[in-house]
């Protein structure tokens, strides 16, 4: 595993949920002092690609998670990871657990050529497990019998021995996959919210605390800072109830 050379000053990436140039650029300055980085996702990128994500650096120069979620034949995710690498150069990237070993590995491959090809750091391979907004209702109706969890542990574990940096996961998985794939194994965690936030539509949640307390790595929360009167305020909140687990592991 060969991690970015970032030093993130915390473990919150901001999601900016957005297809918007000019309110992502303005989300990214407002706590480009107050965010470990910020997640860019296939609203954004669909709308706005590579150029997009560039203002976004500019106007906080801040580490992007690019959150795409690759799904399809090894060859393809590889030269999409290639492209997304060598023009965004993300501190970590998404590809989905479910398109299998062949898919991941041919990921990691490319990752690994595009960082001694280009002057660009390797980002982090994530592999997305069970999305956060799945509940056990919502696995059986797309064949997926048994429990979210079992499935998290299933595809988290094929990530792993895929050669992946690491997986997106629920923070409710956190304790147990730290546990199962041990301690350099990079966990991120949607569906996080602090106690004084909406849960929205996400259904496995945890508070920032709880889940670094868990074993995640990096927490990925959107509303409560982007739907905040005052972002950086809300995002100085979370920093400062996070600072004692940061202390701890530190």
């Amino acid at each position: 595993m060969n991690t970015p050379s970032h030093t993130l000053r915390n473990p919150v990436f901001c999601a900016v949920d957005t297809a918007d140039v000019g309110q992502a650029t303005a989300l990214a300055a407002k706590v480009a002092d107050t965010v470990g980085g910020l997640k860019l996702g296939l609203e954004f990128f669909s709308a706005n690609g590579p150029k997009g994500v560039q203002q976004v650096q500019k106007a906080s120069d801040l580490p992007i998670f690019l959150d795409l979620k690759f799904h399809d034949i090894p060859n393809t995710v590889a030269g999409a990871v290639r492209s997304a690498a060598a023009q965004v150069k993300p501190f970590m990237m998404t590809l989905m657990a479910c398109g299998g070993r062949d898919m991941m590995q041919a990921a990691c491959k490319a990752a690994t050529d595009v960082s001694h090809e280009f002057p660009v750091p390797r980002p982090l391979l994530l592999g997305v497990t069970v999305l956060t907004s799945f509940d056990a209702e919502d696995l059986l109706e797309t064949g997926v019998s048994g429990t979210v969890a079992d499935q998290v542990r299933r595809l988290a574990e094929l990530a792993k021995t895929s050669g992946l940096d690491g997986v997106v996961c629920s923070p409710r998985e956190a304790e147990i996959l730290r546990r199962d794939l041990g301690p350099d194994f990079k966990l991120v965690t949607p569906g996080v919210r602090p106690t004084w936030a909406d849960a929205n539509d996400q259904k496995r949640i945890m508070t920032p605390v709880e889940a670094v307390t868990a074993g995640a790595n990096y927490l990925v929360i959107g509303r409560p800072i982007s739907g905040a009167p005052d972002p950086a305020a809300a995002a100085a909140r979370i920093a400062l109830e996070l600072a004692p687990t940061q202390i701890a592991t530190s």
